[in-house]
């Protein structure tokens, strides 16, 4: 049985990024496990009401994708680059220790929130074979709002390796997505269902499928 560690800046990302292939793998007879490193707080400017709306999300989303396990590191949203890296760091190679992962999922690092370049930066550094010798697997997602989104002169594309058909949990994953409320509007915003349901059918279109998520495929070890 396969251990999946889906590491999100934020709630939301592991949904948008790869959603449907957390849901296939869950129903192939893997267990999940979610990572999440930034939360919000008043200290942030979010009221009471909101942060208990964001807890509320967490919960439902935790019981649609059955994660076997929730791991939150409490970082302010949007500060993680004050955070000391190390620490980061250290946090999340505690997490691998506990999890034993043979898969992870991990943000891209050209995306343009700085959250989701410290969040690959640290938990990378996590992936060496000696310090995580169960690891087989590790994947960078895309994000709708910030994978592509803006191009940094020199900066990195993202590069799809990895198609995962979906075809038969897309439906599942929208449902999700929806879970988060707030978070979704309407297209043209990248976080809408429309624009999901594009961004799904193009990546399908690429590999031979009615709906596809891609991945770049940054590490494999096969045994």
């Amino acid at each position: 049985m396969s251990d999946i560690l889906v590491v999100a800046p934020h709630p939301d990302d592991e949904t948008f990024g790869c959603g449907g292939a957390l849901l296939k793998a869950r129903h192939s007879g893997a267990q999940l496990h979610w990572l999440i490193l930034t939360e919000m707080t008043a200290f942030s400017g979010y009221s009471s009401e909101r942060i208990a709306t964001r807890e509320g999300e967490i919960e439902a989303v935790t019981q649609a994708f059955g994660f076997q396990s929730v791991h939150r590191l409490g970082y302010e949203t949007a500060a993680l680059d004050v955070a000391p890296i190390g620490e980061i760091v250290k946090k999340i190679a505690d997490i691998f220790a506990q999890v034993h992962p043979s898969d992870v999922y991990l943000p891209f690092p050209g995306d343009a929130h700085t959250d989701h370049k410290i969040s690959f930066d640290a938990a990378l550094s996590c992936t060496k074979w000696f310090r995580a010798p169960y690891l087989r697997r590790v994947l960078a997602y895309e994000t709708l709002s910030e994978t592509d989104i803006v191009r940094r002169p020199g900066g990195l594309d993202f590069t799809p390796s990895l198609y995962e058909n979906i075809t038969d949990w897309s439906a599942k994953k929208r449902s999700i997505i929806e879970l988060y409320g707030e978070e979704v509007g309407d297209a043209p915003f990248p976080r809408s269902l429309e624009i999901v349901d594009a961004k799904e059918k193009v990546r399908g279109a690429e590999a031979g499928y009615a709906a596809a998520e891609a991945f770049m495929l940054l590490k494999e070890v096969r045994p």
